[in-house]
């Protein structure tokens, strides 16, 4: 790491020396790195770094190497650091604390508060019905926070398969009958009255537990954006359960995410106007997330017999 950087860890945490520790993980595509610091020296025995490094040669797992997918990624990391920089939530949808962000050419350095410290050192595979409703209240308590807030300096819409940035995958996809719907279904959720903040990409692996499983925080805010809630909560079910599980357990969690969302808001907002949009919109956000899938990776386990029945209720609605 270069010696400027350590300078400014160093600075930003009070510290009197660092030690690289572990890679946490590869950035998507080879854009960079996360790693852990140790620190000495501060109050703070370590801290998490994510240090982007635009490739000279972008290594794509879909192959989607283009110069629009190379430009939408730098955006999403000027994002994220415009989020953690500008943007705080609260205990109810905790996320780590931005200590000190910054840019240096074709690299950009975002040091966050180490979660694993703050108690959230468990991360998941599979998932019991307390953690999905762990999950389920965080996605709540953060869209009534960030309900009617504009996404100042975000992504105008949130969620990475918002249909204005993936063209390319609209044009590979062979349903050409959803293809054709694909605008119709964008236009419906981004005209829906009650709008907040959206994680964007709230999968399972995005949220870290705490050793109970009661209590959860999310990371990964390159996609955070303006929109119905709904996105975030069908790409956070549909990650963690297949095809049957969703059949049966999507009604109850789907109830679940509706109390705590009305537990979370503010007393004048019109709560049964918010949940009959949302709910409409529940089968649409699905439709929209499985359109992108079908583009970018047909063979994908997430293309089931749940994801279709619901796209053909909402190509039904459409013609009616």
């Amino acid at each position: 790491m270069k010696q400027e950087y350590q300078d400014l860890i160093l600075q930003a945490c009070d510290a009197s020396s660092l030690r690289v520790g572990a890679k946490i993980q590869t950035l998507w595509s080879g854009y960079g790195e996360i790693v852990r610091l140790h620190l000495e020296g501060c109050n703070r025995p370590s801290v998490v770094v994510k240090h982007v490094k635009f490739p000279e040669e972008a290594e794509h797992p879909g192959g989607w190497n283009t110069d629009r997918s190379h430009t939408r990624k730098v955006k999403s990391y000027q994002v994220e650091t415009h989020w953690y920089q500008n943007y705080s939530t609260n205990q109810s949808c905790r996320i780590p604390a931005c200590l000190a962000a910054c840019s240096y050419g074709d690299e950009m350095l975002i040091v966050l508060e180490d979660l694993d410290v703050a108690g959230y050192d468990q991360r998941r595979t599979s998932v019991t019905d307390r953690e999905i409703k762990a999950c389920l209240s965080w996605l709540a308590h953060f869209h009534a926070l960030f309900l009617g807030v504009a996404p100042e300096g975000l992504w105008p819409v949130g969620t990475y398969w918002h249909l204005e940035t993936r063209p390319d995958e609209l044009e590979a996809m062979d349903d050409a009958e959803l293809k054709a719907a694909a605008g119709d279904i964008d236009r419906i959720l981004s005209e829906c009255r009650f709008k907040t903040i959206v994680h964007g990409d709230a999968k399972l692996a995005n949220f870290c537990f705490s050793q109970s499983g009661k209590d959860v925080a999310a990371v990964d805010f390159q996609y955070v954006g303006g929109g119905c809630g709904m996105k975030d909560v069908v790409y956070f079910l549909g990650s963690c359960m297949e095809e049957r599980e969703c059949e049966k357990r999507v009604p109850g969690l789907l109830d679940y995410y509706f109390s705590e969302l009305k537990l979370s808001l503010k007393k004048d907002v019109e709560f049964h106007a918010l949940e009959k949009e949302w709910r409409e919109m529940f089968a649409f956000a699905w439709t929209d997330f499985h359109r992108f899938l079908l583009g970018w990776r047909p063979g994908h386990w997430k293309i089931n017999r749940y994801s279709k029945q619901l796209t053909k209720e909402v190509l039904r609605k459409l013609k009616q």
